[in-house]
């Protein structure tokens, strides 16, 4: 609050008229608290952005493991958020390759079927392969490994595009930009 304190002049009386000149003092202190509350304030009610990163264990350079075409599925990501997949290995497919997108209309719904199938006929888990193009992108990539989260497919690994894959691609018009 501001206040007004009057002093009388300096005293020398030499036949002026004497005036009281006056002094102003304004005292921060409340607005400094108010300060203070207010930064206190916004710190506490701001969410604070949570680093966001993918754990993935990759295999050692020796650790191979064999699995059965059959219990394949192959998920090839090309442009534009599409995504082509097929059941068993490039060269004879099992499986004709289906365009999809990401969803649960998409590719987890492939994933659940495709996985409960594997399960009711050999007993074992689907592995999938997820090859990503040139032309995908990292949001693709990060899409692809949260359907496969949301199905509980824990086996599954990340592999090099090969030059077949990329023409089914080119077939299918989903490797342009």
């Amino acid at each position: 609050m501001a206040e007004l304190e009057t002093k009388p002049a300096a005293g020398n009386n030499s036949g002026r008229v004497k005036t009281n000149k006056k002094s102003t003092r304004v005292d921060l202190t409340a607005m400094v608290d108010m300060a203070f509350l207010l930064i206190t304030f916004f710190i506490l009610t701001t969410t604070l952005q949570r680093p966001t990163a993918m754990d993935l264990t990759m295999p050692d350079k020796g650790d191979v493991m064999p699995v059965p075409e059959s219990r394949t599925m192959t998920v090839l990501l090309g442009a534009k958020n599409k995504l082509e997949w097929y059941m068993g290995m490039p060269d004879k497919p099992l499986t004709q390759p289906t365009v999809d997108n990401f969803g649960k209309d998409g590719i987890r719904k492939a994933l659940f079927e495709q996985s409960a199938r594997i399960k009711q006929q050999q007993g074992k888990e689907m592995m999938v392969l997820i090859k990503p193009s040139d032309r995908s992108n990292y949001s693709d990539m990060v899409s692809m490994m949260d359907e496969l989260n949301i199905t509980n497919n824990n086996i599954r690994a990340v592999v090099d595009i090969t030059p077949a894959d990329v023409s089914l691609l080119k077939r299918d018009h989903i490797y342009e930009q």
